[in-house]
């Protein structure tokens, strides 16, 4: 057992590693590939990864964890170190793909595996969720809740598990100014006063709804329900403080943590704004969309004029490398302790923040020095934008600026059959972009919390002291110099992986 009074180095957090099992959920996610990417590399003894994906069957589980995890570019290393039928062999070896769901009893995983798979486990990863901030309210109870549910009771039946890690998000604290600081959220605690939350009283609200719905029979039932789901999750978020249905279900998740995992070490980690790849594998490599992302890539397409944003607030981002870094050192700090239930915040706001202003102007820069290419090869100007502070100043310019004009181009139009169809379908299209950036990623831009890491602080100072270029395990926000990560590796990434 490794106590969090030991020092630990990158020799010991790799040596860690060796001859034990993984079980993943969550893979085919960014962090998720990140971290099995770095436990092959630095330990190619590690004895076996499952990686928990939905599929139908044992081949197409396979095929989805070769296609959308292993043939990553993120792998480049470890193709060059094993040849490119080495690798295969390799990963063949060590990675086992399983096809189930977290949000079914037992993972939807057959007898016979569950059994195997709960006397190999010794270690549990846990970073399947649905991210859309306004998923339907069902399906976000059922993967952010109840997956961790079910993932508990399995770990329960593990003979040799020594550690389970669930990730969760630092924007399931809510909306709150000053410190916040590193606590899961307990059974019934909600953002607002008088209220209680009872997971297993809105697990049968959803149940009620979606019974009313089917005995109404009205129209496209599918989308009804869909329409319905995704306005319940606003409305319960909102009832209980959170801002959306995706913060609000994982502070659920970490309350559902902290009921079930029992005597089983179970750490919860929760990254802010997880930005590209600091430095290993591949400096600036990402998959998807970061949420301060849709502004550097509508600034690109130069179809984003303005937006919502106070460029002196800090937006707290870290890369997914020292994300993964991280997991890695609290697995091995907590391995073993009995009942231990520990939270970290992955986060930089406290010890190194960046404003948003530095993002913009990293952007500026980049842009002006590498401008973009038009399909006619011509030249894209790069235009200023406009930050509002206030949501009444940004109504009012969008009013001015689009709807007004939207208005009166849309009653020409009709009078002249539809002459101005384009012009009018191109500006109704920018409106709406605008609009649901804004309606999407706002709160986060007037977001005026600070993350405290003290947790994470002392889980760095039990690092032996390396220099960040020698450091393989650099989890410290405060080695990062954000104008030139922006400049030189976050924003060519969104360039070559995103927008491609």
């Amino acid at each position: 057992m490794v106590m969090m009074d030991g020092s630990l180095d990158a020799e010991k957090i790799a040596a860690y590693f060796k001859g034990k099992s993984i079980l993943v959920t969550g893979a085919t996610g960014f962090l998720g590939k990140i971290l099995v990417e770095k436990i092959l590399r630095v330990q190619p003894d590690v004895r076996k990864i499952y990686l928990l994906v939905r599929a139908i069957d044992a081949d197409s589980a396979k095929q989805r964890v070769e296609a959308e995890v292993t043939d990553a570019e993120l792998f480049c290393l470890l193709r060059e170190k094993h040849g490119k039928g080495g690798f295969e062999l390799f990963v063949d070896e060590k990675i086992v793909p399983l096809a189930g769901d977290v949000i079914f009893e037992n993972m939807g995983l057959d007898a016979p595996m569950l059994e195997e798979l709960a006397k190999e486990v010794d270690i549990i990863v846990n970073g399947a969720a649905t991210t859309n901030f306004y998923e339907r309210y069902d399906v976000a109870l059922d993967v952010n809740v109840m997956g961790v549910k079910y993932l508990c009771q399995f770990a329960k039946k593990c003979a040799n598990l020594k550690m389970l890690l669930h990730v969760s998000t630092a924007f399931a604290a809510g909306d709150r100014e000053g410190l916040i600081m590193e606590k899961p959220f307990k059974k019934g605690e909600t953002l607002k006063e008088g209220t209680y939350l009872d997971i297993d009283a809105e697990l049968r609200l959803v149940g009620d709804v979606k019974k009313e719905l089917l005995h109404d029979g009205s129209g496209d039932h599918d989308k009804t329900e869909r329409k319905a789901m995704k306005e319940l999750g606003l409305q319960r978020s909102r009832h209980f403080g959170w801002s959306n249905t995706y913060v609000f279900t994982k502070a659920m998740g970490e309350m559902m943590l902290g009921q079930l995992h029992g005597a089983i070490p179970a750490v919860i980690l929760r990254p802010s704004i997880i930005t590209s790849i600091f430095r290993d594998p591949v400096p600036g490599w990402m998959q998807g969309t970061r949420t301060i992302d849709s502004i550097i890539i509508g600034y690109a397409k130069q179809n984003l004029s303005c937006f919502l944003a106070d460029l002196e607030l800090t937006m707290d981002v870290i890369p997914g490398d020292m994300v993964a870094n991280a997991m890695m050192a609290a697995m091995v700090a907590h391995s073993g302790e009995e009942g231990a239930e520990v939270m970290y915040h992955t986060t930089s706001s406290l010890r190194n923040p960046a404003p948003y202003g530095v993002l913009y102007e990293s952007g500026r820069r980049h842009f002006y020095e590498n401008p973009r290419l038009g399909k006619d090869g011509r030249v894209i100007p790069t235009k200023e934008m406009h930050f509002f502070k206030t949501i009444a100043s940004f109504h009012l310019y969008m009013l001015v600026k689009y709807k007004l004009p939207l208005e009166i181009l849309h009653l020409v139009n009709l009078l002249l059959c539809g002459l101005f169809s384009q012009l009018y379908e191109d500006l109704n299209r920018k409106y709406k972009f605008v609009v649901h950036l804004v309606d999407v990623y706002g709160p986060f831009a007037f977001f005026r919390g600070c993350f405290d890491d003290m947790n994470l602080e002392r889980l760095r100072l039990t690092m032996a002291a390396a220099s960040p270029e020698e450091d393989l395990f650099n989890f410290d926000p405060k080695t990062i110099d954000w104008k030139e990560y922006f400049y030189k590796i976050h924003i060519p990434g969104i360039l070559k992986y995103v927008l491609k």
